[in-house]
C-alpha cells in the first residue's frame, strides 16, 4: 500500500501496519503527524490529520 504524508509530503512506511484498515491511526515516521485512516482503495490510503505531531 502506498501513502504520502498530507503535512510533510514523505512516503509514509505502512509495513508497520500490516492490517490496516478504516479508522485506524497511523505515525508518519518523518514529521510524527498522527493520521487516521479514512479509505483504503487498491494499493492507494487516504488519511486526514488527527493530530499535529512532534
Amino acid at each position: 500500500m502506498h501513502l504520502i504524508c498530507p503535512e510533510c509530503k514523505n512516503e509514509v512506511d505502512l509495513s508497520r501496519y500490516p492490517n490496516l484498515a478504516v479508522g485506524n491511526v497511523i505515525e508518519c515516521d518523518i514529521c510524527g503527524i498522527s493520521l487516521m485512516v479514512t479509505s483504503i482503495n487498491g494499493e492507494e490510503v487516504q488519511t486526514e490529520i488527527v493530530d499535529e505531531g512532534k
